[in-house]
């Protein structure tokens, strides 16, 4: 191997002793199925744990970015989904049984339509903020995408299959659906308005549907308008309780707004308005929309709660789980230790009433590739194609596929296989073996941090060599060209380790490894940007320049995540 010695920091930082240890039967040439982890279907991840396992919890309880969270209790149990824009598979699942542990059980959402159009990457469009509701026993799913309508799926199982996509109104600017079935049996629907397709925000829309929930019947009637006090009013959820209909709904923007609660009694208004939970000295900035849940009796007695999300900026928007109380028909959320009927949210706090202790769970991190299917914590830029990529019993093989003509970066190629940063602190290390296709030059596949701007350490074929290159591509979104350098050259068909270790506040250091023990790190950062309405992500890829009548591809052992 060559190396470039003018792009390296002099010394080798080692890996911790227990590392090296798992990574000892990897130092050979030949490739092997044994893995650095013992990372099961059950594994608790390394980096963020909410549960504090002496009764209390700590926010977020999802330190991950799913934003703009719906949730339903369905007996002892909860689920939870959450926007996905143009990742696929969209629409994810989480369930709990106490609030604070959160398992991935799957996505509602396999493919995106229109199917052609979400073939192509489409950030920050697609899936915006969903509800979710269990109405005589089917799980139902409204979602809008705000260039074409709002949609409804359904399922009997929560972990699906799922419905295809129903239309329930077609239509630019429809955001943020969410149903109410009342007590005659009439189905209404509450939405808020995009400005960027509608023309107008700051307003909330009730109308009605037909029973079965798959058919607004009505133009509607506006209930709220928040321009004066409660600017960019949006992510409205309907409740109904002791014959008040209910209306909460986050107000005055992402990063510094506020959670306002509007009632009547009567579904058209008119609604009183109270704030019931700001940022006050809590830090948690926003805090922004999210679900009001009544957890199951214990002895008699219920409780009720209130999920919704903060925006971290590189992070994304994660979860946080609020206490809520009620006081002559008004909710506080979070605590009010000044009176005022406002609430701040907690840091951390005593967990919910549970028939029993459950134990520590997190949504999937690390993967060994041991399964026939993709992990669920992996999501693509695009609707997916067959020829992608294949799960086998130890690795995943990603075959090149050709970039659009139109991409002038990895920001416009759909075969991007990224998942969501898991906390404010983490290490992630894949190992892999590249075998480009003979007839072929400039194929790449390698490990990257994805956002409007990214970087990555990748390998990329040439004339009977591989090059090691660490790109750079600020501005990825406006279409700027990655800048590029060679650190250094390998024979093909090496197996090597690529590495990044995220600090707080999203300082990003690439590295690799030819033994798995002796890491050569850039020494010098990238700061991870967010995506388009999303936070970074972190991921693997395998592209080419050109077509011709087969692909090269890159086999990948794993991909851990460590503190």
């Amino acid at each position: 191997m060559k190396v470039n010695k003018y792009y390296w920091v002099v010394g080798a930082l080692l890996a911790t002793s227990a590392f090296a240890q798992k990574n000892a039967v990897l130092n050979t040439k030949t490739r092997t199925t044994v893995s650095p982890t013992a990372v099961s279907k059950t594994a608790v991840s390394e980096t963020w744990v909410a549960d504090l396992q002496d009764g209390r919890y700590r926010n977020p309880v999802l330190h991950a970015d799913y934003s703009d969270p719906d949730a339903c209790r369905v007996g002892e149990d909860y689920y939870m989904t959450a926007s996905s824009f143009d990742a696929i598979p969209g629409l994810p699942i989480l369930h709990s049984k106490d609030l604070v542990n959160w398992t991935l059980i799957g996505h509602a959402l396999p493919r995106q339509v229109p199917i052609e159009h979400f073939e192509k990457t489409q950030h920050g469009n697609g899936v915006w903020a969903p509800a979710i509701r269990f109405h005589k026993g089917e799980f139902y799913i409204y979602y809008p995408d705000p260039d074409f309508g709002i949609y409804v799926i359904k399922s009997k199982n929560a972990a699906g299959p799922w419905s295809e996509p129903v239309l329930v109104e077609g239509g630019k600017g429809l955001i943020d659906p969410c149903p109410l079935w009342d007590d005659d049996g009439q189905a209404y629907l509450v939405h808020g308005w995009a400005g960027s397709r509608a023309g107008i925000k700051s307003v909330i829309t009730v109308k009605k549907m037909n029973a079965e929930g798959t058919n607004v019947t009505d133009a509607g009637a506006l209930v709220y308008d928040g321009h004066k006090i409660d600017p960019t009013v949006e992510g409205p959820k309907f409740y109904k309780r002791n014959g008040y209909y209910y209306i909460f709904a986050p107000a005055g923007g992402v990063a510094t707004g506020w959670q306002i609660v509007l009632r009547s009694q009567n579904v058209y208004g008119p609604y009183e308005r109270k704030v019931v939970m700001a940022e006050g000295k809590s830090g948690i900035n926003g805090p922004h929309q999210g679900a009001w849940l009544t957890t199951s009796p214990v002895d008699g007695k219920s409780e009720d709660w209130f999920l919704h999300f903060q925006d971290k900026n590189e992070y994304g928007r994660v979860v946080h789980l609020q206490p809520m109380k009620w006081t002559n028909d008004w909710p506080v959320i979070g605590t009010d230790p000044d009176g005022d009927g406002i609430g701040d949210p907690v840091l951390t706090y005593t967990k919910p009433l549970t028939v029993r202790k459950y134990p520590l769970a997190t949504p999937p991190e690390s993967d060994e590739f041991t399964e026939l299917a993709l992990g669920k914590q992996w999501q693509w830029q695009a609707n997916p194609k067959g020829t992608w990529a294949m799960p086998a019993a130890g690795y995943l093989r990603l075959y090149s596929y050709q970039k659009p003509e139109q991409a002038k970066n990895l920001w416009d190629v759909p075969n991007v296989l990224l998942q969501k940063f898991p906390a404010e602190e983490f290490t992630v290390t894949t190992r892999l073996r590249f075998t480009p296709n003979a007839n072929l030059t400039n194929e790449k596949t390698g490990l990257v941090v994805m956002g409007q701007s990214y970087a990555g350490i990748y390998l990329r074929s040439g004339k009977n060599k591989t090059e090691l290159i660490y790109a750079v591509c600020q501005k990825a979104s406006d279409g700027k060209p990655e800048t590029e350098r060679v650190l250094a050259e390998f024979k093909p068909e090496t197996d090597i380790q690529l590495r990044v270790k995220v600090s707080k506040g999203g300082k990003c250091e690439f590295g690799f490894s030819e033994d798995g023990t002796r890491f050569k790190m850039m020494g010098e950062t990238f700061q991870a940007e967010v995506g388009r309405w999303i936070g970074a992500k972190v991921g693997i890829f395998c592209t080419r320049e050109n077509q011709t009548n087969d692909s090269g591809y890159a086999d990948y052992e794993w991909f851990i995540i460590t503190k």
